[in-house]
């Protein structure tokens, strides 16, 4: 009779424990999000948490290439956030028909404060790297800020190799570690987002126009592997709510419509 007991006991406390992981498990959402939104989210967060206190918001912040690689992987997902098209277009896991596009973000060259250089446009960064004489920090060919970067390079008919091999490239995994090289004086000068840019407060001394590296969306979609498909749709709509937009535009963002 205590055996019997023992053992139901025992099958209780699985069926106890099983229903306890469900709930968890339904009231979780992991986002993985490009690290150039890292300020940016964790307030939006907080705004959602108040709103939505029983649910459990868990970010993943890192390049959108390191992400997609994650994803690919098996790593749990329910929504991704990527700085570039590029990342999130060849993922062959997007929940069909939750895909958008809802932010726009710049591609600016930065200095030190006390700019060492004395660099104040693209065309001054461009002489600089022709003559060898600069040391730019860019991020790697597979992170998005660093795919931008690239772009540049063509339009102004440079070529990577031969600047690396000048000694003239410093590179950063993601836009955080491009931005630290700059403002820690371990480069001359920076090609970053604008809106990590402004977090870092970095200054600003040119602008990329569309000719030189296109636009810089930010898309967005919901990970067809999710356990919460529901709870990560209602979250993408979240964002393009007012207040979550507003903070958004005061990091630097352009919202799309």
């Amino acid at each position: 009779m205590k055996k019997i007991l023992s053992v139901f006991m025992i099958l209780f406390a699985i069926i106890l424990l099983a229903g306890c992981n469900k709930h968890t498990q339904d009231n979780e959402l992991v986002v993985f999000a490009a690290s150039s939104m890292t300020e940016s989210l964790t307030e939006i967060a907080q705004i959602y948490k108040k709103q939505n206190p029983d649910v459990k918001l868990t970010f993943n912040f890192d390049s959108s290439g390191t992400l997609k690689t994650q994803i690919e992987e098996g790593a749990d997902c329910d929504v991704f956030i990527s700085a570039s098209e590029k990342p999130i277009n060849s993922l062959n896991c997007i929940l069909e028909g939750t895909r958008s596009d809802i932010l726009e973000n710049k591609i600016v060259l930065v200095v030190p404060e006390n700019n060492p250089k004395s660099i104040n446009s693209f065309d001054d960064l461009i002489n600089h790297l022709n003559k060898g004489d600069i040391m730019l920090a860019i991020g790697n060919a597979d992170v998005p800020v660093g795919e931008y970067t690239l772009k540049i390079f063509d339009y102004y008919g440079l070529s990577e190799y031969e600047l690396n091999s000048k000694g003239c490239l410093a590179y950063g995994t993601n836009v955080k570690e491009v931005t630290t090289h700059v403002s820690e004086n371990m480069a001359d000068c920076g090609i970053v987002y604008h809106t990590d840019a402004s977090v870092a407060n970095l200054k600003v001394v040119d602008t990329a126009t569309f000719d030189m590296c296109g636009q810089v969306i930010y898309p967005a979609a919901v990970i067809e592997t999710s356990h919460n498909v529901n709870l990560a749709t209602d979250f993408l709509e979240f964002l393009n709510d007012v207040d979550a937009l507003d903070v958004f535009i005061k990091y630097g963002f352009t919202p799309i419509d």
